[in-house]
C-alpha cells in the first residue's frame, strides 16, 4: 500500500533528519514505529504527508509511493485527497471551535454531502462520548476527549491510511486503553494504520509489523510479536533487564550478540 524507499531528509540545508529510511505498509495492517525523542519519527511522518516544507525541510533522496502514486512530489492537500490522514503529536485541534466544527474541518476535501454525513455518523459511533460534546468548545475538553476529536477529524476525510503520532502521549492509562481499542476498531473497519509511539507495549500489541528508528535510521524491523519478545527491546523500551543504557544501540553493543538488521 505504502512504500518509502531510502528517504533522506534535510532541514535548512544543514541538519539531516533521516538517513536512508525505508518502510512498507501492507493493506489492512497496523505498522508501529518506535524510537526515543529525536529518533526521526515525526520527520518520517512529515516526509510521508508533505509537511516538511512548513518546517524548512525537504526530501533530498529516496521516494514515497502510495498505491502506485508518487507522494514525495505532491503537496499536503493533494496527499490528503490521495487517501492519507494524519493525527499530529499533541492533537493540534482548533481550541476555539466546537467539537462539531473541528470534525467538519476534517471533511474539507470531501465533495459529497452524503459522504460527509456518513463519515460524521461513523465518527460519533466510534466516539460515543463526543455525542454530548458536539457543541462544546474543544479547548475545554479533557486530553482524552481532545485526542478523540483529533482522530475523528482525521477520519472525516475517509483515509485509507491513517498516520498517528504519539496518540497515547500525556493520557491516563485508562484513556490509553480506550484509544487502543479505537485504533483496533478503525483498522478492523478497513483503514490501514501507521502508529508512531514511545509506548512500545501499546504499539507492538496492536501492530502486525514494527520498525525501530534511532538517529534518523531504521536499526531494526520485524513482526511486532517478535519485537515485543526481543530481550534487547524489552530492556530499553520496557524497562526489563539491565538498566542505564543511553540508547537501544548501546544495548545492542553491550550484548554483542547480533548485528543490526534493517
Amino acid at each position: 500500500m505504502l512504500t518509502a524507499q531510502g528517504l533522506e531528509v534535510v532541514y535548512r540545508d544543514v541538519l539531516i533528519g533521516l538517513r536512508g529510511v525505508s518502510l512498507q505498509v501492507r493493506t489492512g495492517t497496523i505498522v508501529a514505529v518506535l524510537g526515543s525523542n529525536g529518533a526521526g519519527k515525526t520527520t518520517m511522518l512529515r516526509a510521508l504527508t508533505g509537511l516538511l516544507d512548513v518546517h524548512k525541510g525537504k526530501v533530498t533522496k529516496g521516494s514515497v509511493d502510495f498505491e502506485g502514486t508518487r507522494l514525495d512530489r505532491m503537496d499536503a492537500s493533494a496527499i490528503v485527497r490521495a487517501g492519507i490522514g494524519q493525527v499530529m503529536e499533541g492533537r493540534r485541534i482548533f481550541p476555539a471551535l466546537t467539537v462539531d466544527e473541528n470534525l467538519r474541518t476534517g471533511a474539507y476535501t470531501v465533495r459529497s454531502k452524503a459522504k460527509i454525513r456518513e463519515n460524521y455518523d461513523r465518527v460519533l459511533e466510534l466516539f460515543p462520548k463526543l455525542v454530548d460534546r458536539r457543541t462544546s468548545t474543544a479547548g475545554y475538553l479533557s486530553g482524552g476527549e481532545q485526542q478523540m476529536v483529533a482522530i475523528g477529524r482525521a477520519l472525516m476525510s475517509s483515509p485509507r491510511l491513517l498516520l498517528l503520532d504519539e496518540p497515547s502521549l500525556g493520557l491516563a492509562p485508562l484513556i490509553v486503553e480506550q484509544i487502543t481499542g479505537i485504533i483496533r476498531e478503525v483498522n478492523a473497519q478497513g483503514t490501514s494504520v501507521v502508529l508512531v509511539e514511545q509506548n512500545a507495549t501499546m504499539a507492538l500489541s496492536l501492530a502486525d509489523h514494527g520498525y525501530i528508528l534511532e538517529n534518523g535510521r531504521v536499526v531494526k524491523d520485524g513482526p511486532a510479536a517478535d519485537l515485543l519478545a526481543d530481550k534487547d527491546i524489552q530492556e530499553f523500551y520496557l524497562g526489563v533487564g539491565d538498566a542505564g543504557r543511553k540508547s537501544f544501540r548501546d544495548v545492542k553493543t553491550y550484548r554483542r550478540r547480533k548485528r543490526w538488521s534493517s
